[in-house]
């Protein structure tokens, strides 16, 4: 097929393939010849055409693993192809950059964040905060706190829900605490501790849950990975701990309400610096993942707390992020670029693709709930970033900024949460901040793309 552009007679032509994963937007993927001039717009126009619909959708493009940013003659002679060959051109919705909703004002660093778990179809989300003044709080979506969580002797690092009622907050102090959260009503709630967590000997770097199988993992400064359960009867009696003088002058002078207090399940041993990040395997609850300081990704059997895989990377790994469609680990390093690792045992290498753009370390990540290839990264460049995994050379397709009054621009973003809500981030400049999720762009009338 050939496509016809007026007064482009004398224009040279190339043979492209389109391609696209979205059957919604699929059209017949035989080769054709266009205008090798023809950029975005273009070959939007193009697509469309063969779509045959009333509305045009815009589109982006992309080829060999990167975004098409260039006329098609371009990019076969940067990239030393010649001019007979057949162009595959997977086609996407274009998407507007994620609006800026609302952010709410802390006293302290924010250091974590964590959208809740619905079990009443009827209660809203709300946003859990974590802060360096050692308080969780639980907001409305409309910006209002409904609960403190106060106990913590020191700044919180992490924040997690355990369910729809209850949890789980890590801090600086070396221990984790479960709450219970009760809503009566969208201005209404009230949260208790119930549980103290005892046997890190460092700080309590990073949080995972898996809610089928009531199992936290926790990430330490003192380089173990903590096992738990969220139900108490599995647990062992807390140990006595040997905590530092000086933390037990604090404790005994801030303690709050006394609440029984556990140990781990286990405590798997094998990073040789701080762990950063824990995740559990998505397609195997007995599997689990570890970054750390010490350069290295591993994989843990929880069955026999042990170690199954060790892979070494060039940096220090600061982030972790499974990516459960794609059966890969996006890992964020002190080297600002996120390597997609490939867990598997038999694995050849240790990155599948290395994404770049940040200009200062990566130390969280999370995954698009609704779309496989979309991931967001928070930067200590203070900057939230989005990708496509499956553009990887192309850099990050969008880039959150901080928003609000007395900014220096510069404010280290902590932690990042893609869920239903949006995309919420928390940092330096002492807020939570929401982004919409970037919306697809709506059609437009054919003619006017």
């Amino acid at each position: 097929m050939e496509v016809d552009q007026p007064g482009q007679q004398l224009q040279s032509q190339v043979q492209v393939k389109f391609v696209t994963r979205d059957p919604e937007i699929s059209v017949s993927t035989a080769p054709i010849l266009v205008p090798s001039n023809l950029k975005r717009f273009g070959l939007s126009h193009v697509v469309n055409h063969l779509r045959n619909c009333e509305q045009s959708i815009p589109f982006d493009f992309l080829v060999d693993g990167a975004y098409l940013r260039s006329p098609l003659d371009t990019y076969i002679s940067e990239n030393g192809l010649s001019s007979e060959s057949t162009l595959t051109l997977e086609y996407v919705r274009a998407a507007i950059p994620p609006k800026f909703l609302t952010s709410f004002q802390h006293d302290d660093w924010v250091s974590s964040v964590a959208t809740s778990i619905s079990t009443k179809s009827s209660r809203e989300h709300v946003i859990l905060s974590g802060s360096f003044d050692g308080i969780a709080r639980v907001w409305s979506q409309g910006g209002q706190v409904l609960c403190e969580a106060a106990g913590h002797q020191s700044a919180i690092k992490s924040v997690k829900w355990i369910d729809g009622d209850s949890l789980v907050t890590s801090s600086m102090d070396r221990t984790m605490r479960i709450w219970r959260y009760t809503s009566e009503s969208a201005v209404d709630a009230s949260v208790k501790a119930i549980a103290e967590y005892v046997g890190h000997k460092s700080t309590v770097e990073s949080l995972a849950v898996n809610i089928a199988v009531k199992r936290i993992l926790s990430a330490s400064a003192d380089g173990n990975v903590g096992v738990w359960s969220s139900l108490f009867k599995e647990l062992p009696a807390a140990q006595v701990m040997d905590f530092p003088t000086r933390i037990k002058k604090r404790k005994l002078a801030q303690m709050g309400p006394l609440v029984p207090q556990y140990g781990a399940l286990g405590m798997l041993q094998g990073h040789t610096a701080p762990v950063s990040g824990v995740a559990f395997a998505p397609q195997d609850s007995t599997v689990a993942y570890s970054v750390s300081w010490d350069h290295t990704i591993k994989t843990w059997d929880l069955t026999t707390m042990s170690i199954v895989d060790t892979k070494s990377t060039q940096h220090p790994i600061l982030s972790l992020c499974a990516l459960k469609p794609l059966n890969l680990l996006a890992c964020g390093s002190s080297a600002r670029h996120i390597i997609l690792h490939d867990p598997r045992v038999t694995a050849a290498g240790v990155s599948a693709a290395t994404l770049r753009g940040h200009s200062n370390a990566v130390v969280a990540l999370s995954a698009n709930p609704t779309n496989e290839w979309e991931i967001a990264s928070a930067g200590h460049d203070g900057t939230v970033k989005i990708w496509d995994v499956r553009a990887s050379s192309s850099g990050s397709v969008l880039t959150i900024n901080r928003e609000g009054r007395d900014l220096a621009g510069n404010e280290k973003v902590f932690d990042v949460e893609w869920s239903s809500v949006g995309i919420i981030s928390g940092g330096e400049d002492k807020r939570v901040q929401i982004n919409a999720t970037p919306r697809e762009q709506v059609d437009v009338p054919v003619g006017k793309l």
